[in-house]
């Protein structure tokens, strides 16, 4: 491991091997850390793969709108990595939904996301004693897989040291840098960086709790997505019903299946940081992990009765963590808090991959302005 950079980098999800290729074009020696066997395994991967256009905040302005701004331009990066096979639908359920459909369609005019009625064939496959309207959207999901290949060929490319099975356990002041105590194959050591970025996600606050810095208060929750083999009228269709204890199916382009979800079931669990820290990962680790599928197909097939055909493959589950203040409106801002603690130490947190954007907005004014 190189003894000093000028950038260190906590967690090799795509956050950040992005951050490490932009940071790569401002400073030579950039080092990537990744406790895992390999990078973008984790919350990158098990996820519902969806590259957001807005639809699904309409309860959020702003994320809605810096869906809007950063969706075209995440497709214009990566074309090679994105399915645009199917069609998105929304659709907006008679009851319990927080939004009618008529407010659900003026929300999107108003922030520019073409809408407009589903076609016939695709309104009959709904039961619309429960939906009140159907929508055709513009959506796409990501190949993870594809993604994650991507992004380690431009790490290659920039000459990015990354690391793997590298744990990064600690982080103190010295000398006007920043020293990362670390937890390698090789035994312990420690790097001197200029600069240190914490961008794990769910275990951001393990590395403040243990380097005796201020948690930042967060919500986690044992996520489950269901795979599924979808009968072949749905194949090439992604469906969302709004907005409310309700339901996704998507599909999940690397592995060629569709990823069910359900607001009330995919959360297995959840537990916050607060007011005593541990590993989230350990508690992950910890929980069985027994599907939901039968009670998310049971209350999805009403709104869509061809899902009754659904073949239950297996699941992806994961720590999905988001910010307390979220819960309200459902909103995904990104978490950057410079200097977090110590000088030069920053956490970057994003709720979808778009977020990636407005991060690096952050990240560049940050280094404009100190």
């Amino acid at each position: 491991m190189t003894p000093n950079c000028d950038v260190l980098i906590i967690g090799g999800g795509f956050f950040g091997l992005y951050l490490a290729c932009h940071l790569r074009t401002r400073f030579t020696n950039v080092v990537l850390c990744e406790k895992g066997t390999d990078f973008m395994q984790r919350a990158s991967y098990a996820n519902q793969a969806r590259v957001h256009n807005g639809y699904h905040y309409p309860r959020s302005v702003l994320t809605a709108f810096r869906s809007r701004v950063n969706y075209p331009r995440f497709l214009a990066e990566f074309p090679t990595c994105v399915d645009r096979s199917f069609q998105k639908i929304y659709g907006v359920g008679r009851t319990l939904s927080h939004v009618s459909a008529e407010q659900f369609r003026l929300f999107m005019h108003r922030i520019g996301a073409p809408i407009e009625p589903a076609s016939d064939d695709i309104r009959q496959l709904f039961d619309f004693r429960y939906i009140e309207d159907v929508f055709l959207t513009e959506e796409c999901a990501f190949n993870a897989v594809a993604l994650r290949n991507e992004m380690l060929r431009r790490a290659d490319d920039l000459g990015i040291e990354r690391r793997t099975q590298t744990k990064v356990l600690s982080v103190r002041a010295a000398g006007g840098e920043i020293v990362a105590d670390i937890d390698t194959p090789g035994g312990q050591q420690s790097i001197r960086a200029a600069h240190v970025f914490n961008c794990t996600y769910s275990g951001i606050n393990q590395v403040l709790a243990a380097s005796q810095l201020p948690l930042i208060p967060l919500k986690h929750e044992l996520a489950e997505m269901a795979l599924v083999e979808v009968p072949d009228r749905l194949r090439h269709l992604g469906i969302t019903i709004m907005c409310g204890p309700f339901f996704s199916c998507m599909p999940f382009p690397a592995l060629g299946l569709h990823t069910l979800s359900h607001v009330r079931y995919t959360p297995h669990c959840y537990w916050f940081d607060a007011p005593e820290y541990r590993d989230a990962q350990e508690i992950f680790d910890e929980i069985p992990k027994r599907t939901a599928f039968p009670h998310m197909i049971r209350d999805a097939q009403r709104y869509l009765p061809a899902l009754a055909e659904c073949r239950y493959r297996s699941s992806l589950w994961e720590v999905k963590t988001v910010l307390p203040r979220s819960e309200v409106d459902d909103s995904r801002p990104i978490l950057f808090r410079k200097h977090h603690g110590l000088a030069n130490y920053h956490v970057v947190m994003g709720g979808k991959i778009d977020n990636v954007y407005d991060a690096l907005a952050e990240i560049d004014e940050l280094f404009a302005t100190g």
